[in-house]
């Protein structure tokens, strides 16, 4: 069975932030952030991370600033891309903010890598063997076309990479159509019977079951038990539109 984690918040300066105290056992420091801390107002109340969802430039660069240094480096250094729900891996170095993809590949510790999310699957992986390691943002079209296992490939053995999942949307909280759900059937108990043709999904067992597929051993897999449902915490689409995003941020430990 993979490992259940409650993500303890700690405090960062005028952030709480969510960290994943096991990926330390391996020279990574990663959190996730959620809500509190920013200057954001209205429906980006307050840590809004996105500069796609309608809120001001400037507030997103200061909460972006805060959360730089949470982590340790300059705004400068905090790597985000342009995620399209795709399977691309962007390099950290030589990373183009203005590039599209849906990872971030990386192992320096003067650079820390986020991506974005607000129900999708926010994914850490960890090469405990070499200094590599990768977030991903994972929502069901990228689970769909492959993006964790692009990224899986990118390392030696798979053996050895360590997988920790974040706060979603729990399958309770994620009604979808059939459009949706027949891409996951054949994964056991991803896919749920709701009322007539809808159904719920599991974004969260689908991740595990391809981590397993691809040699991630369950011992290697820890997954957050938070949701985003109803937004309180975390940012969640699925609550409210328009909405902020909450970020995985991680950095290799110097």
């Amino acid at each position: 069975m993979p490992i259940e984690l409650n993500l303890v918040p700690e405090v960062r300066g005028p952030l709480s932030v969510h960290p994943f105290v096991g990926a330390r056992d391996h020279g990574v420091d990663a959190f996730v952030t959620d809500r509190f801390g920013g200057v954001g107002e209205g429906p980006y109340e307050s840590l809004n991370l996105g500069d796609h969802v309608g809120d001001e430039h400037g507030t997103v660069l200061e909460n972006r600033r805060r959360v730089a240094a949470a982590i340790g480096v300059a705004l400068d250094q905090l790597l985000i891309v342009r995620q399209v729900h795709g399977t691309s891996v962007a390099l950290a170095d030589s990373f183009d903010p203005d590039e599209h993809a849906d990872a971030i590949w990386g192992g320096s510790a003067e650079l820390a890598l986020a991506i974005l999310v607000a129900d999708c699957l926010p994914v850490l992986l960890v090469d405990s063997s070499g200094d590599d390691f990768a977030v991903v943002h994972a929502g069901w079209r990228g689970l769909r076309s492959g993006v964790i296992a692009n990224v899986v490939s990118r390392f030696t053995d798979p053996r050895s990479v360590h997988a920790f999942i974040g706060p979603s949307i729990s399958p309770e909280g994620y009604q979808v159509g059939p459009e949706v759900a027949g891409n996951f059937l054949h994964i056991d108990r991803a896919v749920l019977a709701d009322v007539g043709d809808r159904s719920r999904l599991d974004l969260r067992r689908v991740a595990l079951e391809q981590l397993r597929v691809l040699g991630v051993g369950d011992e290697n897999i820890s997954i957050s038990t938070q949701s985003t449902d109803g937004g309180e915490t975390f940012f969640s689409d699925r609550a409210a539109r328009p909405c902020g995003r909450f970020a995985l941020v991680a950095r290799r430990a110097s």
